[in-house]
């Protein structure tokens, strides 16, 4: 096969595995399926020679330490950090992925409970996509997952860790209005996380109000992870169980629907 060919086959293989682990992790949440996808498209990216396909793929494997829970397992997390960010320095990467490292590395920081250094990674990462220049150093095409609006996203998240549950709201209520209608999962996501504001502000029932919209779009569309959040935040409004919101809540989180796709992913 010459060489060019070779060069786009494994560029496809990579992106394509990259792709599938992703929604193996996230979708489905199943980090042991996830992980063969992202050895894959690690050695396929080898073969193209792409470095940010490389950089890619290592940050993506730095989430399952990160989700694990377990605290031992930090350093493999910032690792594979550090592997993403030596790749990604050794090819022409744009402002907007070195914006999109910061977010990953913040996410594995925030998850670790260190949310100051996650907050300032964050920061790093809004300085950065003000450098962007889409037009002089674009980033490739298969990056379309990541935006100002999933870094609004990434800092909400990170300030309810850090028990801002003011400024959470303020930033999640942004990026909520400027996430497209189309990105459903994403949605769940951060109306998960409004509810969670809402409890730090002791707000059940606009928390509930939030968690009802959530389950609203996973019966849309349905996403784990999502899931995982809006059961998170049930747990953290036991106090109020004796409301009517809350047994409203229960009626549709434990229906027929959400118990089967929980169960099957």
């Amino acid at each position: 096969m010459p060489a060019a060919a070779k060069s786009v086959m494994a560029r496809a293989v990579s992106e394509s595995s990259l792709l599938a682990g992703r929604l193996e992790f996230f979708d489905l949440q199943q980090p042991d399926m996830a992980k063969p996808s992202f050895t894959l498209a690690l050695q396929a990216a080898g073969e193209a020679e792409d470095e940010l396909l490389g950089a890619a793929t290592l940050a993506h494997m730095a989430f399952a330490p990160a989700f694990s829970g377990d605290p031992e397992r930090a350093e493999d997390a910032r690792d594979k950090l550090h592997g993403a960010r030596a790749f990604a320095r050794r090819g022409s990467v744009s402002a907007e992925m070195l914006a999109w490292l910061d977010a990953v590395e913040a996410e594995v920081e925030t998850r670790f409970g260190n949310t100051c250094r996650a907050l300032e990674l964050i920061a790093h990462a809004e300085e950065m996509y003000e450098q962007h220049d889409a037009e002089g150093n674009p980033s490739p095409p298969w990056l379309d997952w990541f935006s100002p609006t999933r870094l609004a996203g990434f800092k909400g998240n990170t300030l309810l860790a850090a028990g801002k549950g003011a400024a959470a709201r303020e930033t999640l209520e942004r990026a909520l209005a400027e996430l497209p209608i189309e990105e459903i999962k994403q949605r769940a996501v951060y109306l998960a996380d409004l509810a969670s504001a809402a409890v730090l502000e002791r707000d059940p029932e606009q928390a509930c109000a939030y968690l009802e919209q959530a389950l609203g779009q996973l019966g849309e569309q349905w996403y784990a992870t999502a899931m995982d959040r809006v059961k998170d935040v049930r747990q953290t409004l036991r106090e109020w169980d004796s409301l009517p919101q809350m047994r409203a809540l229960d009626d549709h989180l434990y229906n027929w629907h959400t118990m089967i796709s929980s169960l099957s992913a």
